[in-house]
């Protein structure tokens, strides 16, 4: 990524200080991502340095939450076609800062400094279009595509190597206690504008249509589509990874009662 602002930075002088600013005047990723957090997400109440400082801090003390960023940046070149490098969604996908941002909100909320994870989560909120509690659980290798309106429940839980298109909620149905948002496991595809709800598990591998509403389980390398959704087909591998969100070939289709 170094290598990649060395290059935007020659190539247009009008560049060279954001350049410097967000990734060649740091020395390592934790703290180019520390300073991007601070630099969308400060505000008269939590300002730029002390917001860079908490941030930084929490990076270096859980060198695996780097490893995760950087493995989601890496995700989200490798999926999606109008990615041409790592320096793209590091300085301009939302999806990538918001889940980076609620890495930093879900230590703080398991510290018991719950008002301010809290007041980061309502800054992504504000600023980004995303809202996910800070007490929600998200593996590595995650890519949260476009991210507008993206909205996930205090207790649900996002396995590794998934990808989640905009408009999607994973919430609750009512006002249970306990677990009571969905838990997505690895691989899933969730289609734009899906709302999953309720403690429901999306298995390994599953496909959701864009649009869908599911209220039950899914079934691992099963495709779902409707209101409410349906199974329509099986399939292979990981859609997640493939960014494949057609029916398999032979599947049956969906028709209106």
């Amino acid at each position: 990524m170094t290598d990649e602002a060395t290059a935007v930075a020659a190539h247009d002088r009008v560049m060279a200080g954001p350049m410097s600013r967000a990734v060649l005047s740091h020395a390592c990723l934790a703290e180019a991502l520390a300073a991007r957090i601070a630099s969308r997400l400060a505000d008269a109440d939590l300002d730029a340095a002390a917001l860079r400082d908490l941030a930084r801090d929490i990076f270096l003390d859980r060198p695996e939450l780097v490893n995760s960023a950087a493995a989601d940046l890496l995700a989200v070149q490798d999926r999606d076609p109008a990615c041409p490098d790592l320096l793209t969604p590091f300085l301009h996908y939302k999806g990538f800062l918001s889940l980076q941002a609620h890495r930093v909100a879900h230590v703080l909320w398991h510290a018991g400094r719950a008002h301010l994870a809290r007041h980061l989560q309502a800054r992504v909120s504000e600023v980004l279009a995303v809202d996910i509690h800070p007490a929600a659980r998200f593996g590595c290798r995650v890519m949260l595509d476009h991210a507008t309106g993206l909205v996930v429940g205090e207790t649900a839980s996002v396995g590794d190597d998934v990808s989640i298109l905009q408009g999607v909620t994973l919430g609750g149905t009512g006002k249970e206690c306990g677990q009571r948002h969905p838990q997505v496991e690895r691989g899933v595809l969730i289609g734009a504008g899906a709302q999953i709800l309720g403690n429901i598990r999306i298995g390994e591998g599953a496909k959701v249509g864009a649009g869908s509403v599911v209220l039950a389980d899914v079934a691992p390398f099963t495709t779902v589509v409707g209101v409410p959704a349906r199974q329509v087909g099986r399939h292979h591998g990981l859609p997640a990874l493939t960014m494949e969100h057609c029916i398999a070939e032979g599947a049956v289709a969906i028709t209106g009662d």
